[in-house]
């Protein structure tokens, strides 16, 4: 998904322009270490966030807003002046310290969330994953549940990373992924795109397809058994990949969406290809076009799940399996993965390519551009 309001959120700026009068003795040194702690989180703040921090600014520096509002059409400057008119009346030296108040909330969040644990032999440092290794399972779990599991580019390159890891261990069976939290995952997050701004929007967009392409390209060439647990919510390339996994089980708390028209995108994931191999074509158009939401029961019915186990007894369940297959021989299930998948491997990424390209195009379009405006303006109603 391509984010285009990304100046919207450009909030650290330099002190040195700011008037002194503008300044609270009290809290001035706080509101300058702020500044720069807010620079230096591990994880970028979510959309609302920054534009608080924004409009806090604003207030603390400048005063109140000044200037007529902007037309409806101009949504990054309109989502910032009304952001900013918010705190119309606020002093400076409030302003100055609800600032300092949210960035210390952000800095406390993120000490007291949880850190990736990586057992010996796996990837280390991928912000957003957790990475283990045990009983010849190799375990990828999405793990930003504050931010609903959704994917940064780092976790694409670390999951490229992983994968030809768990492939190149031979203590490893097969890879299981599973998310943290409420939600399997949700899907590519907006705070990818941010940089447009600095190396602008085709440049980005070639680097974003690239990138896809070679991450969908390590499931289809990856060589062992991947079981995925669904344990909640699904949304875009997180269910256009399940079809490359060899064993899907879903929460019946799950659910699965792919809302690419509605954004004015394209399918992902080799889905063009795999969903209506599995489903059939009328209702993988139904899937993919018109956006329908599936219930776990629905996606086991249209063969994306294999198997529906109650929210309450999901992981004991799953897990229980999981032990069972890895007593199973190593050579024998890699042999079979890769039968398996060698009679659609040329397809698959021929469409893999195809889509990427696609995909590339939709989001320099004009009508991605408007269908994303309209898309955050309903999030902030």
């Amino acid at each position: 998904m391509l984010r285009i309001a990304a100046p919207l959120f450009r909030y650290s700026q330099q002190l040195s322009t700011t008037p002194a009068r503008f300044y609270s003795s009290d809290y001035a040194s706080k509101f300058e270490s702020a500044q720069q702690n807010v620079k230096n989180l591990k994880e970028s703040p979510d959309n609302d966030i920054k534009l608080k921090l924004y409009a806090l600014f604003k207030q603390a520096t400048s005063g109140d807003v000044q200037g007529k509002q902007p037309s409806m059409i101009n949504f990054v400057e309109r989502a910032k002046y009304d952001a900013w008119a918010g705190f119309k009346g606020l002093t400076n030296s409030d302003a100055q310290k609800k600032y300092v108040e949210v960035v210390e909330g952000l800095i406390a969040e993120e000490k007291g969330g949880e850190v990736n644990e990586s057992g010996p032999g796996v990837t280390q440092g991928v912000d957003g994953l957790k990475i283990s290794m045990e009983n010849h399972v190799y375990r990828i779990e999405f793990n930003r549940p504050k931010k609903f599991n959704a994917l940064t580019f780092d976790m694409y390159n670390g999951i490229i990373k992983a994968l030809e890891e768990a492939s190149a261990n031979k203590e490893t069976k097969f890879v299981v992924f599973s998310g943290a939290g409420q939600y399997y995952c949700s899907g590519n997050d907006l705070s990818n795109f941010e940089k447009a701004a600095k190396i602008g929007k085709e440049k980005l967009a070639d680097e974003a397809r690239e990138l896809f392409q070679r991450f969908v390209a390590a499931f289809i060439d990856f060589d062992k058994p991947i079981i995925g647990l669904i344990n909640g919510p699904a949304v875009g390339i997180s269910v256009t990949l399940l079809p490359l996994f060899n064993i899907v089980w879903a929460s019946d708390s799950a659910t699965f969406n792919t809302p690419f028209v509605a954004i004015a995108q394209s399918a992902e994931g080799t889905s063009t290809y795999t969903f209506p191999y599995l489903m059939g074509y009328a209702k993988a158009s139904e899937f993919l076009l018109f956006g329908r939401k599936l219930t776990a029961e629905e996606a086991c019915e249209r063969n994306l799940v294999n198997e529906v186990f109650p929210a309450t007894t999901f992981l004991e369940e799953c897990n229980r399996r999981i032990a069972e297959y890895a007593k199973l021989p190593p050579e024998a299930l890699k042999v079979n993965k890769q039968v398996l998948r060698d009679v659609h491997r040329d397809t698959l990424h021929k469409v893999n390519k195809h889509e990427s390209a696609v995909l590339r195009d939709r989001w320099v379009s004009k009508e991605c551009e408007e269908a994303l405006m309209a898309f955050m303006l309903r999030k902030k109603k």
